[in-house]
């Protein structure tokens, strides 16, 4: 699949009508669905607990914040790529705060080109997370594997009196001689034996 038959999610927390219609606009059914729009920090709070969402937009101030914290806290725990609309004059010190939490940040007022720039990087960023996602992923599953594995040695080692090393062969000569998985050996051992 190519990047651009992607679709990517977006939650933009703005309580300006026009910025809201603005980017709206900006972002192509094709490319960009779901895409919610809240007034607020808590109603955004509430909106990414109910699913999560690939971009989220922060037009700062907003009635209940200035978003600069919320988009910190995003970056931090979530795979979610965040950008940061903020007032020119606080440009510098926003970005010296947030940029290493991986928060995007621009500039208002800003183009139509800068933001469509803006959405190309935040879909590199999130094209490369979405790599570790999966890399993450699979390291857990392979550890998990490998504990399943060891507790089916020990059970072989306390109810046949194998060697450790006797054990594991048996576990790997058994999957090799029924091509499937050690994990399924080590089950099947778990089951038999406890």
């Amino acid at each position: 699949m190519s990047l651009q038959e992607n679709i990517y999610s977006v939650l933009v927390v703005s309580a300006s009508d026009a910025f809201n219609t603005a980017l709206a606009n900006l972002l192509p059914d094709s490319r960009f669905d779901p895409i919610r729009t809240e007034t607020s920090v808590n109603a955004a709070k509430r909106a990414i607990a109910d699913r999560a969402y690939d971009f989220i937009v922060v037009n700062s101030p907003l009635p209940d914040d200035t978003g600069v914290r919320f988009a910190e806290e995003l970056s931090g725990v979530r795979t979610t790529v965040a950008l940061l609309m903020v007032r020119s004059d606080v440009y510098a010190a926003t970005y010296a705060r947030v940029a290493e939490h991986g928060v995007f940040v621009l500039p208002k007022p800003t183009s139509k080109l800068i933001m469509s720039q803006a959405f190309d990087w935040m879909i590199a960023t999130r094209e490369r997370l979405k790599k570790f996602e999966r890399k993450t992923v699979s390291t857990e599953e392979k550890m998990k594997e490998i504990r399943l594995v060891n507790r089916a040695k020990w059970i072989l080692i306390d109810h046949l009196k194998m060697t450790e090393p006797d054990a594991h062969r048996y576990i790997e000569k058994q999957a090799m001689d029924r091509c499937i998985s050690k994990r399924e050996v080590a089950e099947e051992i778990m089951k038999t034996y406890t």
